[in-house]
């Protein structure tokens, strides 16, 4: 694999694994670099038919080499599910659907005719890196140290992280699933494993906080850069992490907390803006208007701050494991034009329903707010919102009847680099999830500050209320010095112009005034929810968020109607059939097989 080799060729020049006594360690982490897909029968979920078995001894990993090739074989292994888990994210949600052209896998997806023949229903995969992982932190010589240092802590924090990252994707997908914790190297302990209860989201999601939590302060690995990439975004920031699991499990305080301490670290704060895409008009002449692209270049520089954690993705099939996503959401030549899914009505119509405000200072005492139309434009899709613009652009054009390619040409800019990497967690990622934390713990005008101001004193000193600001406490503390008017911005704006001019983008307020303040707020949590999961919505297209919020809100609510209303909804009108499968939650998701 080009890019592990690259990496390890930095720390281990011989580019060979340690011989002699250790030479039973490198055959085995060989193994578990090159048999990730061990498991292929036993419910096709634990299965231990490999050579791997062989070299089922004790051995411990305590060598720079040892380690470093375990660590990037679950790399590896998290290539292996990385457009899975993104496409069961995007196919199954309100945002896109299949288009005449898609495979059959992916038009059963989107149909939720979820059976264990399709070939994106392959759990024996993530169970391939969870195998991984425990081997290592079985194996890992934890009491290795130099210097007064633990050699491998690095590592062995990354490696837990990774660990419950895949268990929360795998459980996402899967609903209740075996929660394996220790290397299964043989039939007699993949049968028991099998026999065990199984466990929900809130139990993986309490089970990992736990787990990971006290490598919250450990630096994670940074080994020389690859095809330009920081080797330190291959690994998943712990902080952020136990935020995302904190808010599945409904610990709202613990996932604020963690999420705040993330952007506010003193030796590397996190500034809400990295790039926004705005309209460039002259004398309010919108027919003539052109973009900027601020907010697509952020989203596929993986050399700016916007990419937090990514999945390195090989640039040819010979040297690995290569995306194939460009293929099924854009016209490539692989494909003859025959993309497989485009953006859904409902996502056009959720677009073009934002308001793009443009604010001028004509004067020094006159100031000009416009709301952009929604016709008349150049492109219809620049109407609204402009990252699905910034992002995306369709043509029809002539072809013959026997030509082998599509009449219809599908542009997709976010996968421009999608041969180099997939982009996991992202600032505003941690920005939204901290709105969410922020909204539910009852503190939803710093939540809307989050979308339409960004976060610094200035700002919520004026835009929250007193009170609000009082019970949330250290949570709205950010450094004058850091968190400037430059640097800070809200999300909204990345799309939606001047947001911060736009009166009608503000806190919903009950028709009449309720009987308390405490009656107010909760009257305003799950609209300003609503609000942050459209925000989710426009921020994150094409990279496999939205069925899973969706589904997060819905559990949370206990509410299925609110994830099948939507996803019934995507061509935009009620599919019935549809909504009827949906309101059962066990069809949200994939059989184990």
């Amino acid at each position: 694999m080009k890019i592990l080799s690259k990496i390890s060729s930095c720390l281990a020049p011989s580019g060979s694994l340690p011989t002699g006594e250790g030479g039973g360690r490198g055959r085995l982490l060989l193994l578990l670099i090159g048999c990730l897909g061990f498991f292929t029968s036993c419910s096709d979920i634990l299965d231990t038919k490999s050579d791997m078995i062989e070299f089922a001894e004790d051995n411990k990993l305590n060598s720079t080499s040892d380690t470093l090739y375990s660590v990037m074989g679950i790399v590896r292994g998290i290539q292996t599910i990385a457009d899975r888990t993104l496409l069961l994210g995007d196919i199954r949600s309100d945002q896109f659907t299949v288009t005449e052209d898609a495979s059959t896998d992916l038009k059963n997806i989107a149909s939720f005719q979820l059976d264990t023949e399709n070939k994106y229903n392959k759990v024996s995969d993530f169970y391939a890196v969870i195998n991984n992982c425990n081997y290592f932190i079985e194996n890992a010589d934890t009491a290795l140290y130099k210097l007064g240092t633990q050699v491998f802590e690095k590592e062995f924090a990354a490696v837990k992280a990774f660990r419950a990252w895949t268990y929360l994707q795998l459980v996402k997908n899967y609903g209740e699933v075996p929660l394996v914790l220790k290397p299964v190297l043989t039939e007699a302990e993949a049968s028991a494993e099998m026999s065990k209860s199984y466990s929900d989201i809130n139990a993986v999601c309490n089970y990992f906080i736990d787990d990971i939590k006290p490598y919250v302060d450990t630096y994670l690995p940074q080994y020389s850069a690859v095809k330009g990439m920081d080797t330190k975004k291959f690994f998943i920031p712990v902080r952020v992490l136990l935020g995302e699991l904190c808010l599945w499990s409904g610990r709202y305080d613990e996932a604020a907390h963690y999420l705040y301490d993330y952007l506010t670290l003193k030796d590397n704060p996190v500034y809400s803006y990295s790039g926004r895409s705005q309209l460039i008009v002259e004398n309010n002449d919108f027919s003539k208007m052109s973009i900027s692209l601020g907010y697509r270049s952020s989203v596929y520089s993986y050399s700016g701050r916007e990419i937090i954690n990514l999945i390195p993705m090989e640039e040819r099939t010979f040297d690995g494991i290569k995306s194939d996503l460009a293929n099924i959401y854009s016209s490539t030549a692989l494909n003859f034009n025959r993309f497989q899914a485009r953006p859904s009505e409902a996502y056009l119509q959720l677009s073009r329903a934002q308001d793009y405000t443009l604010y001028t200072e004509v004067s020094l005492t006159e100031k000009d707010t416009v709301i952009a139309p929604k016709t008349g434009l150049p492109k219809d899709i620049y109407a609204g919102d402009l990252r699905l613009g910034s992002i995306y652009s369709w043509q029809k054009y002539n072809v013959t009847e026997t030509s082998l390619y599509g009449p219809e040409i599908a542009t997709v800019d976010k996968f421009l680099y999608v041969d180099r990497f997939i982009p996991v967690y992202r600032v505003q990622q941690v920005y939204l999830m901290f709105a969410e934390a922020l909204n539910r713990l009852g503190y939803p005008e710093s939540a809307l500050c989050v979308l339409k101001y960004g976060l610094r004193n200035q700002n919520i000193e004026k835009y929250v209320s007193e009170k609000e600001r009082e019970r949330a406490g250290t949570l709205l503390d950010f450094d004058d010095e850091i968190f400037d008017k430059e640097m800070t911005k809200g999300v909204h704006a990345r799309g939606s112009g001047d947001v911060e001019y736009n009166d009608d983008y503000c806190v919903p307020q009950p028709t009449s005034k309720l009987a308390s303040y405490e009656d107010t707020v909760n009257y305003q949590i799950p609209l300003v929810e609503q609000m942050i999961i459209d925000e989710c919505a426009l921020e994150f297209a094409y990279e496999g968020k939205r069925f899973y919020d969706l589904m997060r809100i819905a559990l949370r609510r206990n509410d299925p109607a609110y994830l099948a209303d939507a996803v019934a909804k995507r061509n935009g009108k009620i599919d019935e059939t549809l909504r009827s499968k949906l309101m059962d939650k066990r069809n949200w998701f994939l059989p184990l097989r």
